[in-house]
């Protein structure tokens, strides 16, 4: 289980540095980084607030996989199965919320 959870808290820590970029407004529009789709990529007034804006999401996502990570993990007599799933649907409703956050913020630009 402590292979499992390097690998979540790895991955919370990787999305939370992602995000910082984003954050910062320090990556142009690109085909490879970013919340890259038409709109954005057409108009560089409109990637930079909505970058900055799912950057935060992304942070926060982030955030949310390492704590639930790191505190499902201490669950006492948790098995490997249900930590693994419950910490991977964690992962799926945070990010699925902030895909839709990000889109309806794109949508009212």
């Amino acid at each position: 289980m402590l292979i499992l959870l390097s690998m979540y808290l790895f991955s919370g820590i990787l999305l939370m540095a992602l995000s910082v970029p984003m954050i910062t407004g320090k990556i142009p529009p690109n085909g490879f980084y970013g919340f890259r789709v038409k709109k954005t990529m057409e108009n560089p007034d409109i990637w930079y607030p909505v970058n900055r804006f799912s950057g935060k999401w992304l942070l926060a996502t982030g955030l949310v996989l390492a704590l639930a990570a790191a505190g499902f993990f201490f669950i006492p007599g948790i098995s490997l199965d249900i930590y693994s799933y419950v910490v991977l649907a964690v992962w799926v409703v945070a990010s699925t919320a902030a895909m839709i956050a990000c889109l309806r913020y794109l949508k009212s630009l």
